[in-house]
């Protein structure tokens, strides 16, 4: 099966084309990274939709993209496709409120955590192809 490569073109243009409402689903509003373990993410309800890892890069770079001098953690920091942790993410639609949710792996020393961002048009603005 092949996995749809989203990049920032693909990925504005799937949110655009998809109104959500308020979810009450044990996601939660992630309108940061957020951990959300396995036990929590609700795979059930969840369409995978595409990738923004580009399969031919080895390894993406680590390098962020804040040009408004948000953070990683910012509410209100761009999602660029380009850029970590978005260059590593999934992107899945949620069945029960049509939001598009990019998830992540972060790999620290000791630790996995899985990390789950709503993708919202609107970090997407100021963002070039």
């Amino acid at each position: 099966m092949d996995i749809r490569l989203l990049d920032n073109i693909t990925l504005k243009t799937a949110l655009q084309a998809t109104p959500h409402k308020a979810c009450s689903c044990a996601v939660g509003g992630c309108e940061a990274w957020e951990s959300v373990p396995d036990e929590r993410f609700p795979k059930t309800q969840m369409t995978h939709i595409g990738t923004l890892r580009d399969p031919d890069i080895y390894e993406p770079t680590f390098e962020q993209h804040h040009p408004d001098g948000t953070n990683y953690d910012s509410p209100d920091a761009p999602i660029s496709a380009k850029h970590f942790p978005y260059n590593r993410c999934d992107a899945f639609s949620c069945k029960t409120c049509q939001r598009v949710l990019l998830t992540y792996t972060e790999y620290g020393g000791y630790y996995v955590d899985p990390r789950v961002r709503w993708a919202q048009i609107e970090m997407m603005k100021s963002i070039k192809p």
